[in-house]
Order: structure tokens, then sequence, then C-alpha cells
């Protein structure tokens, strides 16, 4: 198992090496430069060459991607040419609301295996039906159009929850973690918690509806494909209860395709979900990479954009060591 996690962090190298030598000749790539994009009319040939000579940009490409390679290694990813503070110090701030609003999709996404189970228990009845037509639905529909329904008939029509935001702008309390969940019950105000909470439940249910779907159906499928494999059948002759049947033999094998499935959805949604964010006004990840392309914000793309690479890398890695738990006949050695 060490072997295997040291090799597979080793691989981390080139792989991180070859993605930062592809984003930092497509940002480059990309029409104008951020000294264009910060001046805006006020761009002037001195202004221009006094701004790329700040961030180097005037200099030779190679000798650019070598002093961008000294710089992250060191731990620094640069400054941000529109606000001028660290890339990391953004980060800090951004990724946490992402990592909330991911991980509550994903936990509301996980209703898809229950729902997929009880539908291959149900094969071709009235349940097993209803759930094919709604995961079609729900893997349909598009994002941002379910957001702003979910908008409309909760939040405008009944007023049940928030439209925007992670908290009431009214509300005032210290975040340092920047993990509001987190940092409201620090407070020990309840009502802080609850209006957080709030926020988080619309933007959650949009974001995660498409990964509850997926979940559904590769889970009906990994059930429908374990309960006819002959250790079902011998488990059931020897006069097991149908419930642990289910549980130690169906659905305990059953998870492994659904694990991949969940790691790489979670990776996704940690990478930032640009739609939801945008429509619920979310601080993450997504809006500020969105941002960073529109402002030629070269720092930020490169910092942003090699830290969510490393963030997927690693959710992959942790879904292949599940791999080994949920079924012991798999080791990674």
């Amino acid at each position: 198992m060490l072997k295997f996690v040291v090799r597979r962090l080793l691989l981390l190298i080139p792989i991180l090496l070859g993605l930062s030598f592809l984003v930092f000749l497509w940002i480059r790539a990309l029409p104008g430069g951020p000294a264009e994009a910060l001046l805006g009319e006020r761009a002037t040939p001195e202004a221009i060459a006094q701004i790329e000579h700040d961030y180097g940009l005037d200099k030779p490409i190679p000798v650019q991607y070598w002093d961008y390679l000294k710089t992250t290694a060191a731990g620094d990813l640069g400054t941000s040419v529109t606000t001028r503070r660290p890339v990391t110090d953004e980060l800090k701030q951004r990724f946490p609301a992402t990592i909330e609003l991911a991980l509550a999709a994903m936990l509301f996404s996980l209703l898809g295996i229950p729902l997929g189970f009880v539908a291959a228990k149900h094969y071709g009845g009235p349940i097993d039906n209803a759930s094919l037509v709604l995961s079609l639905i729900g893997v349909s529909i598009p994002v941002f159009f379910l957001a702003i329904l979910l908008k409309y008939v909760f939040a405008v029509k009944l007023g049940w929850l928030p439209t925007t935001g992670r908290v009431d702008a009214r509300i005032d309390f210290d975040h340092p973690t920047n993990f509001y969940l987190i940092d409201a019950l620090w407070t020990g105000d309840m009502s802080i918690f609850w209006d957080v909470v709030k926020h988080l439940i619309l933007p959650a249910i949009a974001l995660g509806s498409i990964p509850l779907a997926i979940i559904a159906r590769i889970t009906r499928a990994a059930v429908l494909d374990v309960q006819n494999e002959d250790y079902v059948r011998v488990a059931r002759a020897k006069g097991l209860s149908p419930r642990e049947v289910d549980i130690n033999h169906v659905l305990r094998n059953a998870l492994l395709p659904i694990t991949t499935i969940i790691g790489l959805q979670t990776g996704l949604l940690l990478s930032g979900a640009v739609l939801t964010e945008t429509v619920f006004a979310w601080p993450g990840m997504g809006t500020w990479l969105v941002d960073a392309i529109r402002g030629r914000n070269f720092p930020v793309l490169q910092g942003g954009i090699l830290f969510v690479s490393l963030v997927f890398v690693l959710v992959n890695l942790l879904v292949d060591l599940t791999y080994g738990l949920i079924n012991p006949r798999i080791r990674v050695s």
C-alpha cells in the first residue's frame, strides 16, 4: 500500500509539469493580455510596457516559464494582476467556499445509491421505470436552468430560502477559516449557522442533481449485474436473510463502480462549478477562474488551474485506496 501511494505521488511531478506547460502556453495564446484588460481605454504603449515589465511579461517565453517553475516550486503562485494580492491568499479565501458547496452537493447526490438500489430490486416495475425517467431528466436538464427554477420556486415564490451569497449581508461574524459552517458553529450562535445552511441548500441541490442522476443509474446497473453472480446465489442457498445478502454481497460488490463515479464527480465538483456559482453569486473557485479569464489574470489562471488539477489527482488517489477497503479481494501494491 505504501509503495502504491509513493508511486502515485511521484507521478504527480510529470503530470503537474506537463499541465503547467500546457496551461502556460494556452494562457499566452489568448487574445490580449493582462495589461490591456487592466488598463482598458487608458491603455497606452507606455502603460502597457510598464505593466508587462512589472510582471515579467516582456521576457522571452522560455525565461518566463522557467521563472514560473522556480517560484511555483518555492510555494509562491504569484500575485494577482487585478487585486495585487498573493494568489495563495485568494485560494485560501475561495477554495473553502467551493469545498463546502461541493461536499454538500455530493452529500445530496449520494441519495442516488439507495434510489438506484431500490430501482434494481424492482426491476421492470413502476419504481424502476420512474427512476429511469427521473434520472434521464436529471442528466438532461441544464444546471443553470435548474438553478434559476429552484430560485424562482423556493426563494421568490415561497420565500423559504435565500437567493444568493453564503450568508445574509446583515450578519457580521468572523470567519478565520473561510469555512462558514465551521466558523458559524464556532460563534455558538445557531441562528447564524442556520442562515449559512439555508444559503447552501439551493446551490447544493442544483449542483448535485446531475451527479445524483448518474450515481443512481450506475448503482442500478451495478446491482443488476452483481445480484446474478454465483457468490450471491451461494449466499442465498446457505439460507442467509435477504437483508444480509443485499448488504454484504450485492451492495458491497456493486460499490466498486459506484466509488469510481463518486470520486470522479467529487473531483469535478471541487474544480469549481461555474454555472452554479454564477447563478447563486457563490464566491468559489469557478467564478474566480472565470473572472481571471476575462481579465487575462495570468498568475491566477496558472495557480488556480494547477491547484485544481492537484486536488483532482489526489481525490482519484483516495478513490483507488478506497477499493481495498470496500473489497478485500482488491489490493493495491
